[in-house]
């Protein structure tokens, strides 16, 4: 019998926002995913970084203030920074969980390059924070460099920049082949490294890409049996802003797209995922996607908790 190919994506509530609490939180996740692992799945994780390549971009930030001989970092090797520190902890964390429990498997993380589209509208309209916050006179250095900054009040002033829709994952056959033989693969961490192709070079772009975007992008480009959303509520739910939200157990992609035009769904929280869940059914129509947090994933994958969706 084959195994079930899942696409999983892990949310910042399965990573902490420190060095420290990621070892911690990963304790969790690593137990959830060496459960998949052992009820057959074959496993592609992906995962967020926002507070992790936040603290990166802060911290090259203030390098470069206490010693001008160092060069600025740019936002594209944060990234990859964030990506190699990140997947490190998973892959370490869960190989320990699977070793206790007398399973050996290979876990490997892949720095994953993803291409944008320079001419993306989101380039003109930057809309994600990143960094520290800034007294006037440093938001004035970083609007001379051309970067967008945005005023926080009672806290100062914030660099924002772009979320492009990702197009390619450059390193999609390598993910895929080391799927097909078996391997668990980490990959596309944190939306992925955007790039922009020019002639026969990449070139990192200033921005960040939704890693629920991707993670439907690369469900898809897999044809996975399954995507998992894990985040940090059991279930998608119906009236979610109001006094006696609705738990939803199950959806069709024509009931979802029904609910985003009704605005249901809160941007940047669970509008994206339910956007990752069409990109991949569109592309995968057999498959189907759960939306549920780490603490019940146990019940999720029984069907007793979560939210379940699939092609109409």
């Amino acid at each position: 019998m084959s195994k079930k190919k899942a696409v999983v994506s892990l949310g910042h509530s399965a990573l902490g926002s420190t060095t420290s609490s990621q070892k911690d939180a990963l304790r969790l996740a690593a137990r959830v995913l060496a459960d998949l692992t052992e009820a057959d799945y074959q496993l592609t994780i992906t995962h967020s970084n926002g507070p992790q390549v936040s603290m990166i971009h802060k911290a090259m930030t203030e390098l470069r203030r206490l010693y001008i001989d160092y060069t600025p970092c740019p936002m594209c090797v944060c990234s990859a920074m964030s990506q190699g520190y990140v997947g490190y902890d998973i892959q370490n964390s869960l190989k320990a969980e699977l070793l206790s429990r007398g399973v050996s498997k290979t876990v490997a993380t892949i720095l994953t390059q993803v291409t944008v589209d320079p001419y993306d509208e989101a380039f003109y309209e930057p809309t994600k924070p990143i960094g520290r916050y800034m007294s006037w006179e440093d938001a004035e250095t970083e609007i001379r460099k051309g970067n967008y900054v945005e005023e926080v009040p009672g806290k100062g002033f914030r660099r924002i920049i772009a979320a492009p829709k990702p197009i390619d994952i450059v390193e999609i056959e390598a993910i895929r082949a080391l799927s097909n033989a078996g391997q668990i693969v980490i990959a596309c961490g944190g939306g992925g490294i955007p790039v922009i192709e020019q002639k026969h070079a990449l070139q990192g772009a200033s921005a960040v890409i939704e890693k629920d975007a991707i993670a439907g992008k690369l469900a898809a480009d897999l044809m996975a049996d399954q995507l998992i959303i894990f985040t940090s509520v059991p279930n998608v739910c119906r009236d979610f802003q109001k006094e006696s939200p609705k738990a939803l157990s199950s959806l069709t992609i024509s009931e979802a797209k029904k609910m985003i035009q009704e605005k249901e769904f809160g941007e940047g929280t669970m509008l994206p995922k339910i956007e990752a869940a069409i990109t991949y059914l569109d592309a995968n129509p057999r498959g189907s996607v759960l939306i549920t947090s780490l603490e019940e994933a146990d019940r999720a994958l029984r069907g007793r908790a979560g939210t379940v969706i699939r092609q109409d």
